[in-house]
């Protein structure tokens, strides 16, 4: 699959939409370095569509994305009568064409000298697939259709918001596009052991409940894991339950002791030397940092 993956934040944004029907015989007009990215979605016909030295035919319920970077034109006139709906959109961010499905990742950097990354911004990859055959065909025509009906109003506040709300919508839902493609027995089982791991942080965990929950050998779960996440269950467990600790300390005037007992740790003396270990400072010493005085 052919993706263009996008850096965010920042999200893309929204410009303008419309309809166009196409009579047999018209084709799309040629195109190249128009800065912006240009989403094509189908309702009637068919579009020939062709992007540098690559072809496209999108029917009733498919999508298209041309990047802004690439020449493209109609490969062909249409065939009968076709419409489609079309919405440019561009980002601020980094984005990158790739054909390389991207796994979700729990990883928690480590500087000691940087705020809290409770308070980051942290970035993740959004990939969004440059053909698709739609999951929901009418609910995103729909959406459409919404944002071009908001196009006489498009110059007030209230409206430009909404045009941002109802792109994001349809971002979901191009992105869920790429889902089916993403998911395999291992990533399913990685983030099964993900979602039991982050429900059940507070209790104490082994290999072999995690396995019996789960109803998977504790060896496959380990392995699936540190090829979604880098990670063991473990190591997963325990970041996860410092990232929790690091909220206590800065939101409760909890002993140290305390802390240690709600996110999971039997002993505090354990849990200062694991926080230690991957924040690179005691808890205390954390704690101090978002202190008055």
């Amino acid at each position: 699959m052919n993706l263009l993956e996008f850096t965010v934040p920042p999200l893309p944004h929204y410009i303008v939409s419309g309809h166009t029907d196409f009579e047999p015989g018209h084709r799309h007009m040629n195109r190249r370095n128009v800065q912006i990215f240009d989403l094509l979605v189908v309702n009637r016909g068919r579009l020939f569509m062709g992007e540098e030295d690559r072809r496209f035919e999108v029917g009733v319920g498919e999508s298209l994305i041309l990047r802004p970077d690439r020449y493209h034109y109609g490969t062909e006139g249409c065939r009968e009568l076709t419409s489609y709906y079309w919405l440019h959109f561009q980002t601020t961010g980094s984005w990158t064409a790739t054909d390389t499905l991207e796994t979700s990742g729990y990883h928690v950097p480590i500087d000691v000298n940087s705020p809290s990354v409770q308070f980051a911004t942290r970035t993740f990859p959004l990939q969004l697939p440059q053909y698709a055959k739609l999951l929901q065909p009418v609910k995103t025509i729909e959406t459409l259709q919404q944002l071009v009906q908001l196009a006489p109003s498009a110059h007030l506040g209230a409206a430009k918001l909404k045009q941002q709300l109802l792109f994001q919508e349809i971002v979901q839902q191009l992105a869920a596009c790429v889902a089916p493609e993403r998911s395999s027995p291992g990533t399913s089982c990685a983030e099964q052991a993900a979602a039991y791991l982050r429900s059940h942080y507070r209790e104490e965990i082994t290999a072999q409940k995690l396995g019996e929950s789960l109803r998977f050998h504790p060896v496959y779960i380990a392995r699936c894991m540190q090829r979604e996440y880098g990670c063991s269950p473990t190591e997963y467990l325990l970041r996860y339950r410092i990232e929790q600790s690091k909220l206590l300390l800065m939101q409760t005037d909890y002993t140290i002791a305390r802390i240690a007992e709600e996110v999971g740790f039997n002993q505090a003396p354990y849990f200062s030397s694991s926080f230690l270990k991957v924040e690179g400072l005691s808890p205390r010493k954390y704690r101090q940092r978002f202190a008055q005085g």
